[in-house]
């Protein structure tokens, strides 16, 4: 049994830190697995990234925006993320279609219904078998990313980004069964400890507690 499990959040909540911390712990617990991102994860995938995140671009429309990812995401999911679950992998995907329906739709004014449908047919209706969510407060998550230069969507206005965080707190109000919000506020282990724990409450039951390598 494959398993495909995404992360969102707020840019600067922490996300890197705690796929990393992950990446680490399936290591220790051998399950074979495959890590990525979004946009990106194929190489014509992270050209579109590129344009999509160059400051210079600033002017780019919310509807090419949407397009744009919808087209790096039918890439990636066609080149990595499905072979990676027909070998029975787990994917751990960093961002996934969730992003779309918070950014271009909840904080880009989009239509939910025009993101949800273009992006089936990029995906095949593919979904996550479980999303966390690192929930953190915009101000404290944008303060954290010091000594980086912000690319075009972290230069979004303060209240954009607030409504993508209650764009993700409202997405696991709809759907708690697979959307799992962790307070990202509280310190790395924390967190992490969290992550574990909701992680392997999907893992194939082979993998769950099997213990370090030799």
């Amino acid at each position: 049994m494959s398993v495909f499990i995404s992360f969102e959040g707020v840019d600067g909540s922490g996300k890197s830190t705690q796929i990393r911390l992950l990446l680490q712990y399936l290591d220790e617990q051998s399950v074979p697995y495959v890590f990525t991102r979004e946009p990106g994860g194929t190489p014509i995938a992270e050209q579109i990234r590129r344009v999509l995140l160059d400051p210079a671009n600033r002017g780019m429309s919310v509807i090419t925006e949407a397009l744009l990812f919808a087209a790096a995401r039918a890439e990636h999911v066609s080149r990595t993320i499905r072979p990676a679950l027909e070998e029975g992998k787990v994917v751990i995907c960093d961002r996934f279609v969730d992003s779309s329906l918070v950014y271009q739709g909840v904080a880009g004014g989009l239509p939910v219904e025009f993101l949800t449908q273009i992006n089936e047919m990029a995906t095949g209706a593919l979904r996550p078998h479980r999303t966390i969510v690192l929930d953190l407060a915009p101000e404290v998550a944008l303060a954290r990313r010091t000594g980086e230069e912000a690319d075009r969507i972290e230069r979004q206005s303060r209240e954009y980004h607030q409504l993508v965080r209650e764009g993700y707190l409202d997405l696991a109000r709809a759907e708690p069964r697979r959307v799992k919000v962790v307070d990202a506020s509280r310190s790395v282990e924390e967190v992490q400890k969290d992550v574990r724990r909701l992680v392997e409450e999907v893992l194939p039951r082979r993998f769950r507690g099997a213990g370090t390598r030799p």
